[in-house]
């Protein structure tokens, strides 16, 4: 499937001039980057689809420790990329003029991978099924309330950390006006029915106010 390249989300990190039409993610097309613009137009690994469909078939990518066969396999925020053959990790993020972007972390740091919890049921057995972003969902003996966010071990498959959103936590701003700005929580108030955090950046007097619907806790 293709979209015009006029068209697309204003996240995509592609120039708006170029070929007519561009790969789309197979799903979360509003969130997510299909792999080939990752791979091909980001990172300049190949230079078209059939050489990243040679490095799906040798098992030379991998997205949060786990193999991929679709070229227009979902790029989302926070993504690991793994590429074994080169020694190399990357992090999908939000860079501040709220363009997704790839960040090179080292092997440890791309075990682990941030989700913040959007709700959560209770299950038979007192079992609880966190429901996360971009459509993970996970079960958890793991007292969490919604809204913080979750450190999940790639490698293991589990939870390492329960990142509560509070005060003094540092914080990134994932969606709205500042979506790619990132500081430290000074405190969180209610305001008009919706809770609003105090958000301090580095360098800047001001503090920002965001709707913590919009944020996710970092660490």
């Amino acid at each position: 499937m293709h979209l015009k390249r006029k068209t697309v989300e204003n996240f995509w990190s592609i120039p708006r001039k170029g070929t007519k039409y561009v790969a789309v993610p197979l799903h979360n097309q509003r969130e997510a980057l299909p792999l080939v613009i990752v791979i091909r137009d980001m990172l300049n690994l190949v230079r078209n689809t059939k050489e990243l469909k040679k490095l799906l078939y040798d098992k030379q990518i991998s997205v949060n420790h786990k193999l991929v066969h679709e070229t227009n396999y979902p790029i989302s925020l926070f993504d690991i990329i793994s590429l074994p053959a080169e020694k190399k990790n990357y992090r999908a993020i939000l860079s501040p003029n709220k363009k997704l972007i790839l960040e090179e972390v080292h092997e440890k740091e791309a075990n682990i991978k941030v989700y913040k919890v959007l709700n959560k049921k209770i299950l038979e057995g007192k079992m609880i099924q966190l429901n996360l972003m971009h459509g993970k969902n996970i079960i958890s003996k793991e007292k969490v309330n919604t809204g913080d966010s979750i450190a999940f071990d790639l490698k293991d498959n589990k939870v390492s950390k329960i990142i509560p959103m509070e005060k003094g936590r540092e914080a990134f701003v994932i969606k709205g006006k500042h979506a790619g700005i990132s500081g430290k929580i000074n405190d969180i108030v209610e305001r008009g029915g919706k809770k609003i955090a105090k958000i301090s950046i580095e360098g800047e007097k001001d503090k920002l106010n965001v709707w913590i619907e919009n944020i996710i806790v970092m660490k």
